[in-house]
């Protein structure tokens, strides 16, 4: 991917696209929703204070061992999505990229994402720009419509989540946007009309026709629609257990599988609005409020989202040398061109 291509992507303000602009005001949104957060946390006796011992040893390890597995998941649903897409790519090829660009979102201050730099990797190995664009934007699509689902799945198993104010709605109001705005990128961008117009255009909207493409090719091919969705939610609810390990690790009783499933699929939501440096701040402060209708403690709740950010750290280390050394090229494979060859168009 040429640097005009990347930055034909972002159609955020010039002063905005600033690195030291934007990393600068990340970093201070963060700071500011954790010292509120600090203020509003009760006296904390240190006798509340999780004991590290053997079992917080176990819960931990565990917990850190589900969001590396969450990693190879994802990987797999990406690879899912590019099969579906008519552009296979081998899963260790792809491994290293994903970890690369985890590593990258975790611990590079930059304006340029692990999403960039995955669809960079992947347009060197494949020849193709478009659809390596297009495979990231479906693999972050499918979690758009899983997540909503799973939310919506807790509340219905465990009615007495659906009675507690803000921390019932705003989850519920999280998970319907979500899909309204899925809805409207599959309905707006699958339209053949505006399909045709988009491929004549450059920069944004000729990844937008890539997309295009990419719906059409799913629509031919529901077996592997169905692949990336199973593959998705196996990724989330991981994820979920993951959590759930570091809520046992802290001591959280009142936290249970059912309520993760209702609450935690907004915070991984707001966590990726680009507020933040890596959701910190947003993701404590939705668990805060969403665990405060089950009576958590305010620094209870602060203390799990930022275990699921250190669990989220720790395993994004693996990319660090993927990042250095996974970045050659290989021999491109099928490209976009090759599949529009053979009948998405």
């Amino acid at each position: 991917m040429s640097a005009h291509t990347t930055r034909s992507l972002d159609t955020r303000p010039a002063w905005w696209r600033r690195p030291l602009v934007t990393v600068t005001a990340r970093i201070a949104i963060s700071g500011v929703i954790l010292w509120v957060l600090a203020l509003q946390m009760d006296d904390i006796d240190t006798d509340d204070l999780p004991e590290w011992n053997r079992s917080t040893a176990v819960w931990s390890i565990s917990a850190v061992t589900l969001t590396i597995i969450a990693f190879v998941l994802a990987t797999y649903r990406w690879q899912r999505v590019l099969r579906a897409l008519a552009a296979p790519q081998p899963m260790p090829r792809l491994f290293s990229h994903y970890m690369a660009g985890q590593f990258v979102s975790n611990f590079v201050p930059t304006t340029v994402g692990g999403d960039v730099l995955r669809v960079s990797r992947l347009a060197r190995d494949s020849g193709d720009s478009p659809v390596s664009f297009a495979s990231v934007v479906f693999e972050r699509l499918s979690g758009w419509l899983v997540l909503p689902a799973i939310t919506f799945v807790g509340f219905a198993v465990n009615p007495g989540l659906t009675d507690l104010g803000a921390a019932t709605r705003i989850p519920l109001y999280v998970a319907v946007a979500t899909l309204v705005a899925l809805l409207v990128i599959l309905v707006v961008l699958g339209n053949e009309r505006i399909g045709a117009s988009l491929g004549r255009r450059e920069g944004v909207a000729r990844f937008a026709n890539a997309v295009h493409l990419g719906i059409d090719r799913l629509r031919q091919r529901p077996k592997e629609t169905v692949e990336v969705l199973a593959a998705a939610v196996l990724y989330q609810f991981v994820l979920i257990l993951a959590a759930g390990c570091a809520a046992e690790a802290i001591g959280i009783e009142e936290v249970g599988l059912t309520s993760l499933m209702a609450f935690l699929p907004a915070v991984l939501i707001l966590q990726v609005l680009p507020l933040g440096i890596g959701g910190l701040g947003i993701r404590e402060g939705a668990l805060v409020l969403f665990l405060g209708g089950l009576d958590v403690p305010n620094h209870e709740a602060l203390a799990l989202g930022l275990a699921i950010y250190a669990m989220t750290l720790v395993g994004s280390l693996i990319g660090f040398p993927l990042l250095i050394l996974g970045g050659r090229a290989r021999r491109p494979t099928t490209t976009m061109a090759d599949a529009t060859a053979g009948g998405i168009r």
